[in-house]
């Protein structure tokens, strides 16, 4: 079975930072309660990394907020800001758990169709005026999960305008800010003017270092949605091991190599991939970031009857595009992670269904 259906990372985390974590281990302080909010030198290189790598300037104390995973937060926010019967908008499709906060909080989702015609981007003029209204917070992801495409300024523009005109706070999901392609950085939504009063972002490690089973992240920007965050974060945490803390830090402000490297080889992972569908027939689109490639399935299949064919008669396994949203429908998503090898091998029993 070749396995393309998950997220998860399939490379162990940098040398550099699992060397930090295991000195950092040793040390008496770090096998006390951490402070409640966080270590102050992790947000302060949050801080340091954001104005090196975006040109964004950060308050650590009141504009940053770490996270237990970058899930944890956007679990949380719904429950922060809104009250039961509030209206948020959510990108459709899109990350499944999203949809856990909204039902947490016990709080009304309305989708934001993201289709192909128009770059996988919300349309905003498509928003009824009462629903816009209603929303008091919404839901953006660039590079995108599952679609695999990322934003422009022009559109981040346009979402500052958008919610500042209704009152809207911005939650944008950042976690695949450092795999961009053909040499194109992926755009951080705090560099457009207005976006820092508008909501915040969320960063994670666990792509940007492959560092997913660690649970760490942070939250960065408006200052009240911040404080909000790390209020409930009183209630439910003792913050994080101090050791996660100090390897999250070196991973920040240490050598950004292994970070490049990792973005490096799934542009190379998407390359082989995209050209062997290609090549067998499929009719594909390449992603332009995350490590997600977002495919059309065949005529006369639905996205689970294709994902069920490839499963049982190629052992192939891809997540059926129908599971991130009614928008969903008509594709399938592979996720870029296991070898060339194995990618190359997947599009190879593909071909042999003969339905290209």
């Amino acid at each position: 079975m070749i396995n393309l259906g998950q997220g998860n990372p399939d490379q162990p985390t940098p040398k550099h930072i699992v060397e930090r974590l295991k000195l950092a281990a040793d040390h008496p302080e770090n096998h006390k309660y951490p402070p409640f909010r966080g270590k102050l030198e992790l947000k302060k290189a949050a801080a340091e990394f954001y104005q090196r790598e975006y040109g964004v300037l950060l308050n650590p104390e009141k504009e940053i907020a770490i996270l237990f995973g970058g899930k944890a937060g956007l679990v949380e926010l719904p429950q922060c800001l809104l009250n039961p019967g509030d209206t948020m908008l959510v990108p459709d499709p899109g990350y499944p758990d999203y949809w856990s906060g909204a039902t947490l909080a016990n709080v009304h989702m309305e989708m934001m169709p993201l289709k192909e015609e128009n770059d996988f981007l919300p349309s905003f003029d498509s928003i009824s005026e009462e629903t816009a209204k209603k929303a008091k917070m919404m839901i953006l992801n660039y590079p995108n999960n599952p679609t695999g495409a990322v934003a422009n300024e022009t559109f981040f523009r346009q979402t500052v305008e958008f919610a500042a005109k209704h009152d809207i706070c911005v939650v944008h999901d950042f976690a695949y800010g450092s795999i961009g392609f053909d040499g194109k950085k992926p755009l951080s939504f705090l560099q457009v003017d207005g976006a820092k009063e508008t909501g915040v972002e969320i960063y994670t490690f666990s792509k940007t270092y492959n560092m997913a089973g660690w649970r760490i992240a942070f939250a960065v920007g408006n200052a009240s949605v911040i404080e909000a965050i790390n209020l409930m974060q009183d209630h439910l945490y003792v913050s994080l091991f101090g050791a996660v803390q100090d390897a999250a830090t070196e991973a920040l402000l240490g050598s950004q190599k292994a970070a490049k490297e990792i973005s490096a080889m799934y542009e190379k992972r998407r390359d082989i991939f995209i050209s062997s569908l290609q090549e067998i027939g499929w009719d594909v689109r390449s992603p332009k970031g995350s490590f997600f490639s977002w495919l059309k399935v065949p005529e006369g299949y639905t996205s689970e009857e294709f994902a069920d064919l490839l499963l049982e008669k190629a052992y192939v396994a891809v997540a059926p595009g129908i599971g991130f949203g009614e928008y969903g429908e008509g594709y399938v998503r592979v996720g870029l992670l296991t070898s060339d090898e194995r990618l190359q091998e997947a599009a190879r029993r593909i071909k042999k269904l003969d339905i290209f």
